[in-house]
């Protein structure tokens, strides 16, 4: 995960609270923004091979530190499956 410095995140941190008072939803909602962005990028091997890093970084992050202890949470609480 880029653990930004705190200086540049309160600009990011407004754009987050924008895409959550909006309403952007992940279905289907995130997926158009981060394909419109892309578009945006600049149209190059290196500048899209790291746009997709990018992306599927961020879904291992989300990964390890959303949802694995939320199935953690959910085995503790009704029982592994054996």
């Amino acid at each position: 995960m880029p653990y930004l410095p705190k200086a540049v995140r309160p600009d990011l941190d407004e754009i987050v609270a924008l895409m959550e008072e909006i309403g952007v939803s992940a279905d289907g909602d995130l997926n158009y923004i981060l394909f419109k962005y892309a578009r945006r990028i600049p149209q190059n091997y290196n500048s899209i091979k790291n746009y997709r890093a990018e992306l599927r970084e961020t879904a291992d992050e989300i990964g390890r530190r959303i949802l694995a202890p939320y199935e953690d949470k959910k085995i503790a609480q009704n029982g592994d499956v054996l």
